[in-house]
């Protein structure tokens, strides 16, 4: 396995400056509750599979002066990720009280852990702020869904998208991007009639992800510059990048710890520091193989 060039922060390869992202608020705070899941994809992004700890499993008593700075600071929602949230033990008792302060977002497999835990997930309707769940459908498509997922998963997250919506739930749908040169409304508009076959509404909002490989790997992309973001990118389009609006809180090695997005958890120069203030002083540098594709295809994770 390939381990992450360590060109240096502030230059490309080249010497030329590194393109960067300023910070100037937050508007939305992640939690990865822990790459532990029930599954194990082989094109996991983290690279989650059962009762893994290279992040560890999050704790109400780990999260909530997280929250409770981030509601200081003007947060307007909390997204969760993982591995598969529901694994963890405190889960609802954690998404319990961000719904205290905030709209909250949830990615989940939507699996046995969510479908064995809907009975804790129903009250949260109640609660002062929204939950939404986002659930990963990767293809239109059963039977390649099933190869990366695993055999019954497909039939499981799309009964787990009925149960939520019967109950009222907002929910949206993430799946993978087919090819480079797919036609994405020819794609969506599959889900859309497979939506209507699975007594769904037809207008679920969709987001498609590209192929951003597994933790430590690299991809020879082109690096980006100063240049580059200011060519290719104008002060809006900058300001749509989840590194000028979003952080990630993180468990590692027993200490909590704020990277700057929910793709570079694997390189630890984008550890910002063990607070939300002090994680957006410095400038987030475009440096990890991912960020190239949020330059080239505008991919985020945010719903914001």
């Amino acid at each position: 396995m390939e381990m992450i060039r360590t060109y240096d922060w502030h230059f490309c390869a080249d010497g030329s400056p590194r393109g960067y992202i300023e910070s100037p608020q937050l508007r939305e705070l992640w939690f990865h509750t822990g790459t532990a899941c029930n599954l194990a994809c082989p094109f996991c992004l983290e690279g989650s599979k059962p009762g893994d700890d290279r992040l560890q499993l999050m704790t109400l008593a780990d999260v909530r002066p997280f929250i409770d700075e981030a509601a200081a600071l003007g947060v307007e929602r909390f997204s969760f990720t993982g591995g598969e949230p529901f694994v963890a033990r405190q889960f609802p008792q954690i998404l319990d009280y961000a719904l205290q302060h905030a709209p909250a977002l949830v990615l989940t497999n939507g699996t046995s852990p969510l479908l064995q835990r809907m009975q804790q997930i129903e009250p949260l309707r109640d609660k002062p702020h929204p939950a939404n769940f986002r659930i990963s459908i990767d293809f239109a498509d059963q039977q390649a869904h099933d190869a990366g997922r695993g055999e019954g998963t497909f039939e499981q997250s799309f009964e787990a998208l009925r149960q939520l919506v019967a109950r009222g739930f907002h929910v949206s749908v993430a799946r993978q991007q087919e090819s480079a040169d797919e036609d994405p409304q020819a794609v969506d508009d599959k889900y859309r009639q497979l939506f209507a076959e699975q007594d769904l509404p037809e207008d679920l909002p969709i987001i498609w992800f590209p192929d951003f490989g597994t933790p430590f790997s690299h991809r020879d992309h082109p690096e980006i510059t100063e240049n580059c973001m200011t060519e290719f990118q104008t002060a809006e389009t900058r300001a749509q990048f989840m590194c000028a609006f979003s952080r990630m809180v993180i468990k590692k090695d027993g200490a909590m710890r704020v990277y700057a997005c929910t793709l570079v958890d694997d390189d630890p120069q984008y550890d910002l520091g063990g607070t939300l203030k002090d994680s957006l002083r410095p400038r987030v540098m475009m440096k990890h193989h991912r960020c190239f594709s949020c330059f080239k295809y505008g991919a985020s994770c945010s719903e914001i």
